[in-house]
Parts: C-alpha cells; sequence; structure tokens
C-alpha cells in the first residue's frame, strides 16, 4: 500500500467517491487529492485533500478535507496515511499548521489535532466553516495542528503495511423458491400457444 498524486484521468473516480460518501467537492481539482493505492493489484483504497486557500488581504492557509477511505479498506490506516501525506505536502508548501473543518474530531485527534475556537481561525476558514455548516457538515468544528505536532500512531503504520480489501460476502443467488415457484412442478419452458 502506498500514497501517490491523484492524476488527471482519476477526476471520475475522485467525483463518484466523493458525492457517495457526502463529502466536500467545492473547487474540485484532482491535482490537489492524493490518492492510497494497494501495490499488487492498483486498487485505489482511499483519498483526500490538501485545499489552500489564499485570501486577497492575509496569509495563504491550508486545510485538509475531503479525506475518504472505501468500506472494504476501513480501519487498516488508510486514512491515517493519506493524512499523514497531505500534512507533509503542507509542510514542503511552507505551511507550519493545516487546519481542518470536520465532525471527525475525535479521529484527527489522535494525530495531534487540536480543537480550537471558530475566532481562532484565519477569516478566511471561518467563512469556509460558515459554508460547510450550511451544506454539508453541520457539525464540523475548526481544528489544527502543528506540522512539528503531527503524528501517526504505531498503530496505524502496522495495520497500512497488511492492508487489504475485505471482500463482502457474496451474495446468495436468487432460487426459484425465492420467487415462489415450486422447482419440482413448474416448467422453465416458454410456452407460444402453438
Amino acid at each position: 500500500m502506498y500514497v501517490r498524486d491523484a492524476k488527471n484521468r482519476e477526476e471520475v473516480w475522485l467525483l463518484d467517491h466523493i458525492e457517495e460518501m457526502g463529502l466536500d467537492e467545492t473547487n474540485f481539482r484532482s491535482r490537489d487529492y492524493v490518492i492510497a493505492i494497494d501495490e499488487h493489484d492498483g486498487r485505489k483504497a482511499g483519498f483526500g485533500r490538501i485545499r489552500i486557500h489564499k485570501p486577497d488581504d492575509g496569509d495563504p492557509v491550508c486545510e485538509l478535507t475531503s479525506i475518504g477511505v472505501l468500506p472494504e479498506w476501513r480501519d487498516q490506516g488508510v486514512g491515517a496515511h493519506v493524512i499523514e501525506r497531505l500534512v507533509e505536502y503542507a509542510s514542503d508548501e511552507g505551511f507550519d499548521v493545516v487546519y481542518s473543518l470536520t465532525s471527525a474530531d475525535r479521529y484527527l485527534a489522535q494525530f495531534g489535532f487540536e480543537r480550537i475556537a471558530v475566532e481562532e481561525l484565519p477569516p478566511r476558514l471561518q467563512e469556509r466553516l460558515d459554508e460547510k455548516r450550511e451544506n454539508i457538515q453541520p457539525d464540523a468544528v475548526p481544528l489544527r495542528v502543528a506540522h512539528d505536532d503531527f503524528t501517526v500512531p504505531p498503530r496505524f503504520r502496522e495495520r497500512f503495511k497488511n492492508a487489504s480489501a475485505h471482500e463482502s460476502e457474496p451474495e446468495p443467488e436468487d432460487t426459484a423458491e425465492d420467487f415462489g415457484i415450486d422447482p419440482d412442478e413448474a416448467t422453465y419452458k416458454y410456452d407460444t400457444g402453438r
């Protein structure tokens, strides 16, 4: 399993899963995303985005958003490594602090994110929080982490090393009895009436 930058050809896949999971697609650009990939079969397992806000007045700010892990890959450290890659990217771009506006505050707290007061957010993110609460996540709260305080707990690293898709149980095949047909008495020939 590894995490890499998204490619333009993956836009449809990203948009489909963002919509399916009810995540934020505001100002969508595939180049802002990373994707977790299974190195054995190339299957996509999860994704996330760093959004850089460049206000007209003030310094740019960095927001972690739209983190999603496909159901069959959950609880295996995929989301943790997507977040780690995004925080590293933010640091490489010169951001010492990464913000997140989400209802997943307990999950992000494991990595060093701390809940902050709305007033502590940069003005652009205060507006963004209002938009997010109004449109897609009414219980979103503001969080932040300094790059130096970010950490991935060892349990996530171990899970990620051995991550594999949990296949869902195959659906049982439909039988004649499921449709109220007695298979011993019924005929399956098409009667043309001739």
